[in-house]
């Protein structure tokens, strides 16, 4: 950036400075370093001052410029998503009107002052995140494109039935996976009936599609035994019983999901709850309202939904928030909704505390804060979406992991909307964004506990927001003649495939052939899990496919068949003319073996009395604290 527009450059300057105690840095610049492969020199001349620069504000360089400092760049790890080299891709095939280039995108940073090797390494760990980034190279590249090597077959994990406990404890571990012993248990037993073993992509898609993140495994545990020493809890536990008897639900399983929903069936039952909108399609709660349109009253869905990125955060704070968002809108907007106001709620430890504070394994919560503050208004920024409300809570409890929450709602006229059961022949398209290695393992990432070793195995778990691919699917969906020919519809969120469309219909046979990579390499359990984001599934009649297909074209959305609706239930996938998964919907909906728990509520301690001192009640100390620093 010119002076004066390199607001970027001089903050993280002033970090450095302040935060890692590096007095000697005297200058910072950054630089976006792109690289283009396919196009000739006058388009690529022409698109130095319309895609990849701003020439009021931006200085261009067709090599790095003569410097004296300290230079050195950071590049995604391959199979992260980047969007910056993704949208200048497509802005130069939107001039051009051929293919679409190869580009690879770069920061590189240059240091002014007399610094040293440790000074140097403190702010390249500061501004490198090993888990998306790595450092990259600053020679010219001879070529962009990357060979791949050609996957394996999916392998049949020989054995696996013959496996006793301790061995099925280290199969766990071996795999990194989610579940726990009761569930691949579980799991052994069924494919034992099966008279076969399992392949790896089906152990992988069910440990997935049983995670705590996409079945709520832990609102789902039984609850033995429930002692509770506070009066005040105890009172509302009893009606809460009282309304299972009311109910007849004493049978039915006592668990933190009955107790939170059980509220709706008591009002239900009394005829209170008239306007809830019911469906097999359950994307976000949806109200039936009266919406006043232009002084008329017409029949309108209302739809809220809040999304959680805790874990994403911690670990990558910028596409953690931004998916968060995304995710936020992604449920509603399935539901064929559009999005009108957000919400944001956040927890983090103290941002003021010196880095080398920092807990080992974890990035500087000064990083996180400002990070994830950027990732989601990135995000709502390119969407357009009105945030009305922001809060950061400041509490040493979120030291160890953050809070990270968005909130959405959203309307639709309700003759937008069209819920009916799929038929067999019914076909399945995705929709949107291309499968890549980002988001792979993040339900079953965010489902497990983690360690300093995590680090080095959740790279790709972290999902890379598109919000201009997302737009593209809310224009779409605000045509009334186009949501009409859908049956049902999920979001490629948590479990990619294999949740995205396994939930969609009984039975399924689903060609991971077909589905389209944003590049080569990736194998049936990758392409079977992977969550890529923005990506819809929807369900169509046979008659109406192409149809829907050429609305999406027209607006610049990639969609297919990927799948067929079956009359078995069965879910079965198919990779390179093989079937790599084969498994009974009754099965699956089992969500692997059942939780027991017990809980307990201690008495409240007595709370603290509160400062009556005027001067810490006073209006200026507590707009310059930290607990109102956020608002």
């Amino acid at each position: 950036k010119k002076p004066g527009f390199d607001v970027e450059a001089e903050g993280l300057k002033n970090e450095l400075v302040s935060l890692l105690g590096i007095q000697s840095l005297s200058g910072l610049h950054l630089l976006n370093r792109y690289d283009v492969e396919g196009i000739d020199e006058a388009l690529f001349n022409q698109c130095a001052t319309t895609v990849f620069s701003e020439p009021p504000v931006d200085n261009t360089y067709a090599e790095l410029p003569e410097f004296e400092g300290i230079s050195f760049a950071v590049e995604y790890l391959p199979g992260q998503f980047d969007q910056r080299a993704d949208s200048a891709a497509e802005c130069i095939q939107l001039i051009s009107q051929g293919e679409r280039p190869l580009v690879r995108s770069a920061r590189v940073y240059l240091l002014e002052g007399t610094l040293t090797d440790e000074q140097v390494a403190e702010i390249k760990k500061y501004v490198i995140n090993p888990v998306e980034a790595r450092e990259a190279s600053l020679d010219t590249k001879q070529t962009l494109k990357m060979e791949y090597p050609v996957p394996a077959p999916v392998k049949v994990l020989e054995g696996f039935n013959q496996l006793d406990e301790e061995q099925l404890k280290k199969f766990i571990a071996d795999n990194d996976l989610a579940m726990d012993l009761g569930d691949i248990e579980f799991c052994q037993k069924y494919f034992r009936s099966e008279h076969r073993d399992p392949t790896i992509t089906e152990i992988k898609m069910i440990d997935t599609y049983w995670s705590d993140h996409c079945r709520h495994t832990t609102f789902g545990t039984i609850l033995d035994d429930v002692q509770i020493d506070d009066a005040v809890v105890q009172k509302a536990f009893d009606r809460y019983m009282a309304m299972r008897a009311d109910l007849g639900r004493e049978n039915k399983p006592r668990c933190m999901m009955d107790l939170a929903t059980i509220g709706a069936k008591e009002l239900k039952k009394q005829g209170i709850l008239k306007n809830l909108d019911e469906s097999e399609e359950i994307n976000a709660c949806t109200v039936k309202i009266k919406c006043d349109v232009n002084g008329k009253d017409e029949d309108w869905l209302f739809l809220f939904k809040n999304e959680t990125h805790n874990h994403p955060t911690e670990i990558e704070p910028f596409g953690g928030a931004a998916t968060c968002i995304g995710g936020a809108i992604r449920d509603p907007l399935s539901g064929r909704s559009y999005v009108y106001q957000a919400m944001r709620v956040t927890g983090a430890g103290d941002p003021l505390k010196p880095v080398s504070e920092t807990m080992p394994g974890k990035l500087p919560q000064r990083k996180l804060v400002t990070t994830a503050a950027a990732g989601y208004s990135s995000y709502g920024n390119q969407i357009g979406l009105a945030t009305g409300q922001v809060d950061e809570i400041y509490h040493p409890g979120y030291v160890a992991k953050r809070m990270e929450v968005g909130a959405v709602v959203a309307a639709t006229p309700a003759d937008h909307v069209r819920r009916e059961t799929p038929a067999p022949g019914d076909k399945i398209i995705l929709l949107g964004g291309r499968t890549g290695r980002d988001g792979i393992g993040g339900a079953t990432g965010s489902s497990k506990s983690h360690n300093r070793q995590s680090l080095t195995t959740m790279a790709s778990e972290v999902q890379k927001g598109n919000a201009p691919e997302e737009r593209k699917i809310q224009r779409l969906f605000r045509d009334g003649n186009v949501t009409r020919l859908i049956k049902r519809c999920n979001d490629f969120g948590a479990g990619g495939v294999s949740v995205a469309v396994g939930e969609l219909a009984d039975g399924l046979d689903i060609d991971l052939d077909a589905v389209r990579k944003k590049y080569d390499g990736l194998d049936g359990t990758e392409l079977a899990i992977s969550e890529s984001q923005e990506r819809m599934a929807v369900v169509v009649a046979r008659s109406n496919a192409d149809r829907f297909i050429a609305a999406a074209e027209a607006e610049n959305l990639e969609a297919y068949p990927v799948a067929v609706v079956t009359a078995s239930p069965r879910m079965v996938m198919r990779w390179r003319g093989r079937t790599i998964v084969d498994l009974s919907r009754d099965f699956l909906n089992a969500n692997g073996a059942v939780k027991h728990a017990r809980a307990a509520v201690p008495a409240p301690i007595p709370a603290s009395p509160v400062s009556q001192d005027a001067e810490n009640s006073s209006l200026r100390s507590i707009a310059s604290s930290l607990a109102s620093a956020s608002r």
